[in-house]
């Protein structure tokens, strides 16, 4: 199993604090979702934790091993990253753009090895897409092209998988379906950290919830123990009603806060 952490980690980003003393150890085997109000840091954290961002302080920590002092194919091999809103440039298959997910092991899309063959024909069942393996990626909707993308990270059966925003430009069963794909690689002993804004389904899905705020953790729980009415007011500005639907955690926002003075 892979263990990854920050350590004191503080990010700048043109001269402008960005985050300040990041700790956490993400658990392997378990989700954890990270929420928070806009610009609290979520991106650069998730960027930090895989190398695409020089922390100013602290560091990233792989199984005790500074991300950053990795060389670039073992930390794609170690870390899938997939970010927000991520695009296909060219008319490639949706199978072709799939096996860029083998690249850090070496294996040239266009002649897979049955490993990498199957690695490419799993998560391109995982997110849905059977049947579209010849579709040209850039001929698909928004949605479809998001699964083609995060099917990408998934093949490279990386021990961490880092996810910025997987669900946002999904309709609701597709939403359903990514997140039981995302819980399902940590059940396999993956470490599974996305960034999401809807906060029932975090409340649903997630093992262990980061609320960010300005830079800081304000806290790493359980989502009983993270979602609360004060955290919700303190973080967020918003009146929040916590309910329990049938044992489902349910957070129903309600009306925006005065702004503080």
């Amino acid at each position: 199993m892979t263990h990854l952490a920050a350590r004191s980690l503080a990010v700048s980003l043109g001269h402008k604090p960005v985050l300040g003393g990041i700790d956490l150890a993400f658990t392997p085997g378990r989700l954890t979702m990270v929420i928070g109000p806009n610009g609290a840091g979520k991106t650069t954290l998730l960027r930090a934790l895989a190398g695409l961002v020089t922390p100013e302080k602290g560091a990233a920590l792989l199984d005790d091993r500074p991300v950053a002092r990795m060389s670039g194919p073992e930390r794609a091999r170690a870390i899938a990253y997939l970010p927000q809103g991520g695009a296909v440039a060219w008319p490639l298959s949706v199978a072709s753009v799939v096996a860029l997910g083998r690249l850090p092991h070496g294996e040239e899309p266009d002649s897979l090895p049955p490993l990498g063959r199957e690695a490419v024909a799993e998560a391109i069942a995982a997110v849905g897409l059977q049947g579209f393996e010849n579709r040209p990626a850039t001929a698909l909707s928004g949605g479809e092209r998001a699964r083609v993308l995060l099917a990408r990270a998934l093949a490279t059966k990386a021990p961490v998988l880092l996810v910025d925003e997987p669900i946002a430009a999904l309709d609701p069963r597709h939403q359903l379906r990514v997140l039981e794909v995302l819980r399902a690689y940590a059940q396999g002993g993956g470490t599974v950290v996305a960034i999401t804004h809807d906060l029932t389904l975090a409340a649903r899905y997630a093992d262990e919830v980061v609320l960010m705020d300005r830079g800081a953790v304000r806290a790493h729980a359980t989502p009983e123990e993270v979602l609360t009415r004060d955290h919700m007011a303190a973080s967020f500005g918003v009146e929040a009603r916590i309910l329990n639907d049938d044992g489902r955690l349910v957070v129903v926002t309600e009306n925006p806060l005065p702004s503080a003075s």
